[in-house]
């Protein structure tokens, strides 16, 4: 299998969306959310989707220029207006917001408005957690996921991600879809000819199926849990904001010409609010460390937290270059050559 390393794979996509005249912020967010994304190891929100957002570019669904708005009522809440940029753009425009606010005040909590797709929520509680800080983000999504006892889908399958930091590592990062599988890996596995594990996935009539061509809904995780988990975010996502709910979402990868109207919620809390932060640092990596000596049950799966396994991912990706299929190697050497970028793929 053919790979790529980050920066060969941040610098093609960063010349791409300057070439389509994205603003250089913007597609710096852009690039650096989706590298990231992919050296973690979670390949469904990485850099294969830069063909997607080029197509919502030229479509007109994505501004190249947005004009954000920021309204404050109270001094640790903000609405932000992201004039349908990039997600990835706004979530961090958002994280930066809800630091400021809780560096001066102990939390802040920012709800977006009018985004596009926000890409892997990690990026942006990570960022702030980077910053000893705990932050989380919560985006919603078109409709993908069977209500319990339902047999239509109705809500998104809405992420939701916790990180905290932690002394002597990277952050615990908990970034859990509500579904079992995302909908983007269903559609690696149509690509790649891969089977979809069973119980995660129904065909239009309700019926479980682990053919990914069928698969045209998600079950949640967790059962009514899952469901109730998303009902949660689409509170933060769809009724603070102003912005469509479940089925009323345009689809991500159908009629780009129209706009997405999505929302986000980004929170930040000050740990130094609570207690100094060096010693939540501390702490922390004693619960984590602490759960990973914990005697595992088969020998050859230890336990784990949050967020160990794309370390894990992470430091061999950045060793060995980000693996791709053949036709996505190939996708990434033709973006190359149509941007004139002269990137070194060797």
């Amino acid at each position: 299998m053919p790979t790529i390393t980050g920066s060969a794979a941040k610098a093609i996509i960063k010349g791409a969306l300057l070439s389509e005249r994205v603003e250089e912020p913007i597609a710096e967010y852009v690039a650096e959310g989706l590298v990231s994304t992919s050296l973690r190891g979670v390949d469904s929100h990485g850099i294969r989707l830069i063909h997607h957002y080029l197509n919502g570019i030229r479509s007109g669904r994505i501004n190249r220029t947005p004009r954000y708005k920021v309204e404050q009522k109270f001094s640790t809440v903000a609405v932000l207006d992201a004039d349908h940029t990039f997600g990835h753009a706004s979530g961090m425009e958002a994280a930066r917001i809800a630091m400021a606010m809780a560096k001066e005040h102990g939390s802040g909590h920012v709800a977006v408005k009018n985004s596009t797709h926000l890409g892997a929520a990690a990026y942006f509680a990570l960022e702030i957690a980077n910053h000893d800080m705990i932050g989380m983000s919560f985006t919603h999504a078109d409709s993908l996921i069977i209500p319990t006892h339902g047999k239509r889908k109705f809500l998104g399958n809405n992420p939701v991600c916790f990180a905290a930091p932690v002394e002597g590592e990277g952050p615990m990062c908990l970034d859990m879809a509500t579904s079992i599988i995302t909908f983007n890996a269903v559609r690696r596995l149509r690509e790649i000819g891969g089977t979809a594990p069973a119980g995660v996935g129904a065909d239009a009539e309700g019926r479980p199926t682990t053919d990914p061509h069928q698969i045209a809904m998600l079950l949640p995780v967790g059962g009514y849990k899952g469901y109730g988990l998303s009902l949660m975010v689409e509170v933060l996502c769809s009724m603070l904001t102003g912005m469509p709910f479940g089925p009323h979402i345009p689809k991500m990868f159908e009629d780009l010409e129209q706009k997405r109207y999505l929302g986000h919620f980004v929170c930040a809390l000050n740990i130094e609010a609570f207690q100094e932060t060096a010693v939540f640092k501390n702490r922390m990596a004693q619960l984590v460390n602490e759960l990973r000596n914990e005697p595992p049950l088969d020998p050859a799966q230890k336990v784990m937290v949050a967020g160990d396994p794309e370390k894990i991912r992470e430091i061999a990706r950045r060793r060995d270059g980000i693996p791709l299929e053949e036709p996505e190697f190939k996708q990434f050497k033709e973006l190359n050559a149509r941007y004139g970028l002269n990137i070194n793929l060797e």
